[in-house]
């Protein structure tokens, strides 16, 4: 079974220019081979490599690099392929969101993640830090952090890529880690639950979790959007930006998760 555990990245400036200029490197490189296998009809991996591989490298970019690239374009065709066959995930023949779809090259944002297997990152867990490829030449002893649950998956339990993202300036490795299946059991017993807004679930047992607090919650944070956004000022929109995932994270952590 794979579980992705997230590591924060603690780079310098110096590292935190050359990660952010290096994903951004990459993701304009991938729009570049996006363009090229959606004209050549989207073929194979080995195909487009052919297509594409030599002038990735010209343009500077690793071998590794390179290969990563061109799985990553190739995936991303055949994530929308699975997409446009699942009926109703990107509406029917001839709907605007399908032909949206079908109708221009996949793009990358710029910040958008990029694996890096274990030729491009290496892992120091005693001291924290990690070595990663960039296009500045390798980073070496770029700190990082995570829980102690998520270390101890790590160490014992890390295998393959490692996802490299930016999400609001920070950066972060998502690690993917194999771990045995957990032992099958049989239920002695079974309970509903309904999840809504008035009340975030409701049992079959007639308990109750009301989500009052949380519309509380909510309507402050709008408030306060609100008389952010009226000021119109640059540090009224760093808050903003900092503020954006805050009410999902404080909704998460109340919601009961469901489970299927």
């Amino acid at each position: 079974m794979k579980i992705v555990v997230q590591a924060k990245l603690v780079p310098d400036a110096a590292q935190a220019s050359a990660l952010s200029a290096t994903l951004r490197t990459l993701n304009e490189a991938a729009n570049r081979v996006s363009a090229v296998a959606f004209e050549h009809g989207v073929p194979r991996e080995y195909e487009l490599r052919k297509h594409t591989y030599a002038d990735l490298r010209s343009q500077g970019l690793g071998a590794q690099a390179a290969q990563h690239t061109i799985k990553k374009v190739r995936d991303a065709y055949t994530t929308l392929a699975a997409n446009i066959r699942a009926a109703g995930h990107l509406g029917t023949p001839g709907s605007k969101r399908r032909r949206n779809a079908e109708s221009a090259p996949i793009s990358f944002r710029p910040e958008a993640a990029h694996p890096f297997d274990d030729r491009c990152l290496s892992w120091q867990y005693d001291q924290r830090t990690v070595s990663i490829w960039t296009t500045a030449g390798r980073l070496k002893n770029v700190r990082f952090a995570c829980a102690p649950d998520a270390l101890k998956m790590l160490i014992e339990h890390r295998q393959g890529e490692s996802d490299l993202v930016e999400r609001d300036g920070v950066f972060y490795l998502m690690a993917t880690c194999e771990v045995a299946e957990a032992e099958q059991y049989e239920p002695d017993g079974f309970i509903g639950v309904d999840l809504g807004i008035a009340n975030i679930a409701t049992t079959s047992t007639g308990y109750r979790a009301a989500g009052r607090g949380l519309n509380r919650h909510r309507r402050r944070q709008a408030a306060l959007r609100a008389e952010l956004q009226a000021k119109r000022t640059k540090s009224a929109k760093r808050r903003l930006k900092t503020r954006r995932r805050r009410e999902a994270r404080h909704a998460a952590n109340t919601n009961p998760p469901s489970r299927s």
